[in-house]
């Protein structure tokens, strides 16, 4: 498969999955959440040992959820787009120790993401956080749990 919004590269035993969409501040789309999926499952099939988590750019390693996708769906679209398969089960279910190297925002979903990964990275100038509680919107990947 070729990846528009993921970049998947091996360096010796090493994967590293980097969410490209550095103009979005790497929001999670579908479409990055459906690429995300299957570079996982291509690693279960690998000899790889590692793979590591990180953001495009210098601004952030995720800023959240592509909050454009909500735009026009209902509560019950939304509630149907919440039973597909998680990035966060998948990622927590994979067989390969996962690592995040937080960059810039780390929000949302993004800090969800983060959170569902074994190791947990952050650089000086990461900032953390549940924005969507100010929204009045409880985080949809278990960040308060």
């Amino acid at each position: 498969m070729e990846y528009k919004n993921i970049l998947l590269e091996a360096e010796g035993r090493v994967s590293v999955l980097t969410i490209n969409r550095p103009e979005k501040r790497n929001a999670l789309n579908q479409a990055t959440r459906d690429e995300i999926l299957h570079a996982l499952d291509s690693l279960h099939s690998s000899d790889q040992r590692v793979l590591v988590i990180t953001g495009a750019g210098e601004k952030a390693f995720i800023a959240g959820a592509d909050i454009t996708e909500f735009e026009g769906r209902t509560a019950l679209d939304q509630r149907g787009a919440m039973k597909q398969r998680r990035v966060f089960d998948a990622i927590e279910d994979c067989p390969l120790p996962v690592i995040a190297m937080i960059n810039g925002y780390c929000l949302g979903g993004g800090m969800e993401l983060a959170l569902s990964c074994d190791i947990r990275i952050a650089g000086q100038n990461a900032k953390l956080g549940q924005p969507e509680i100010n929204l009045g919107i409880i985080p949809g990947g278990g960040g308060t749990q």
